[in-house]
């Protein structure tokens, strides 16, 4: 059986040869191009070289302010997150002073009925019993 190592190095082998295969054949196609020619295609391989680098650079700024945006988006969700909570607890204290207010009117409405019917101790009580809620 065959170690690591050793078809580590078998795959090395292979893959030299191929890069020598590749180098022969670029050669020959290298001959092909006239000098003159040559010097254009490096220029040109300059040229795009060069394009190639500013719009790395573009896309890096862009990446830079894409980023700044998305961590002001990830604190305006938290933010949100935050006042719904609050929203949900000043809603739960709105509704529970509503109740209370309505109780305090219906009390005050009872008193005054109550007042009316001429009870002079304000207990709300009717006579006939003595104190015991029966009605």
């Amino acid at each position: 059986m065959l170690s690591f190592a050793t078809i580590a190095n078998l795959a090395t082998i292979i893959l030299c040869a191929a890069v020598l295969i590749q180098s022969v054949r670029m050669m020959r196609s290298l001959k092909v191009v006239q000098p003159s020619a040559l010097a254009e295609m490096v220029a040109a391989l300059d040229n795009s070289t060069r394009e190639a680098q500013a719009v790395l650079a573009d896309l890096r700024r862009t990446l830079a302010d894409c980023s700044g945006t998305a961590r002001v988006l990830t604190e305006g969700k938290a933010i949100s997150d935050e006042l719904t909570v609050m929203i949900g607890i000043a809603n739960a204290s709105a509704d529970r002073m509503a109740d209370t207010a309505e109780a305090a009117r219906r009390r005050q409405t009872d008193e005054r009925q109550t007042d009316e019917r001429g009870d002079p101790y304000g207990t709300g009580r009717g006579s006939g019993h003595d104190g015991d809620n029966w009605s």
